[in-house]
């Protein structure tokens, strides 16, 4: 088993299906404080699949994000990487490896590297974390994923964060397919919904920064609706103005409205082969044209339009539990036809254990740190 590290200049990231792995991120990152990295991996195929016999090689790149804590320490944090899944045997040997061969690329006073792990959910592929409906019940206790994970590790370092910061939950849809398609593995209701939005005259178009002001004005709305912390506006400026001109990476502030009444908004990223839904808010006003329909309906369509595969909705609950405070907004994107998929959520890998340890229960106190 072998890993190869290089460092690698920011904009010859390669593209991905990820937009979090790509350098608009890493643009869209550095304009909120952080530092970005780029480094380029060659790992032997046996430390992905304990079938191989590690003649293969296997490249790819990888955007880590430092974050300084106080004036002292910082932490390395990999959005939704590293892309390369390895099988379930070899998720811990993977971490290990790649976070041993990133360790003097990485300040020395970098405490640990997060991983916040794109890797579908090593428990959401047994039965018996599933209900007679169906329902996924979520992985076992942290003690009990640790110990799959760091098995046949070295070090045994590997610890599940207590938060996680990007969705770990998310419901995937498939573009490759007619658009009548589409609408048909829609539930009936999803679909009379989009339909009802044409009836009442919604209209949605693609605006740029000079919309931002209406946008957050419904985020406001949102955010007050459904109790969440607020972004300042510049978080969103960020994202719609880094986005144009990158590498493969395209982003749109789409809006709803009703006779010049704007009554919802989001923003799309389109990713290499993968549309994202970022970001969404709504009013509550005139609920009943179903403007956030039309929106995703949009979306969808111009996701497929530019060559994209799959469609992220970008964050739900793990399941049907209607006592979960996203139950509502679950009910809303799985009505569009998509499947779920349960990630594996931020894992720590530490770098110096001591400083960890207040690292980890100052971030319990104050809820986690969140990029």
């Amino acid at each position: 088993m072998h890993c190869k590290i290089e460092t690698k200049d920011i904009p010859e990231i390669r593209e991905s299906n990820i937009p979090q792995q790509t350098s608009f991120w890493a643009g869209v990152k550095y304009r909120q404080g952080m530092e970005p990295f780029a480094f380029h991996y060659t790992v032997s195929e046996d430390l992905l699949s304990p079938v191989s016999n590690g003649e293969k090689k296997v490249q790819n790149d990888i955007l880590v994000l430092v974050q300084y804590i106080d004036a002292h320490h910082c932490f390395a944090y990999v959005p939704y990487g590293p892309k390369d899944e390895p099988d379930f045997e070899n998720h811990g040997l993977f971490l290990e490896e790649l976070s041993e061969v990133l360790r003097p690329h990485l300040p020395t006073n970098c405490i640990l590297i997060r991983y916040d792990l794109p890797w579908k959910n090593q428990w959401a592929q047994e039965e018996d974390f599933y209900d007679s409906k169906g329902n996924w019940a979520g992985p076992p206790p942290q003690q009990n994923q640790e110990f799959r994970v760091n098995f046949n590790t070295r070090n045994w370092n590997l610890l599940k964060s207590h938060t996680d910061i990007l969705p770990s939950n998310t419901i995937f849809l498939n573009l490759n397919q007619h658009r009548d398609r589409l609408l048909e593995n829609m539930k009936a209701k999803t679909r009379y919904n989009i339909r009802l939005s044409f009836r009442k005259e919604i209209n949605v178009q693609r605006y740029g920064p000079e919309m931002l002001d209406e946008w957050y004005k419904l985020y406001r709305e949102t955010a007050g609706r459904n109790n969440i912390t607020l972004h300042p506006k510049n978080t969103f400026r960020d994202v719609l103005v880094n986005g144009n001109g990158q590498k493969n990476v395209e982003t749109h502030l789409l809006i709803a409205d009703l006779a010049g009444d704007y009554l919802a908004a989001m923003f799309l990223v389109l990713s290499k082969k993968r549309g994202t839904y970022l970001y969404g808010a709504s009013s509550n006003r005139k609920r009943n044209a179903m403007a956030t329909y039309a929106l995703q309906w949009e979306a969808i369509k111009m996701a497929q339009e530019a060559g994209c595969e799959e469609y992220d909705m970008f964050g739900t609950a793990p399941n049907a539990n209607s006592a979960h405070p996203l139950y509502g907004l679950n009910r809303f994107k799985l009505g569009f036809g998509g499947y779920q998929y349960h990630r594996m959520g931020c894992w720590d890998y530490p770098l110096d254990n001591q400083k960890y340890q207040t690292f980890r229960a100052q971030e319990i106190n104050n809820q986690g740190y969140h990029n």
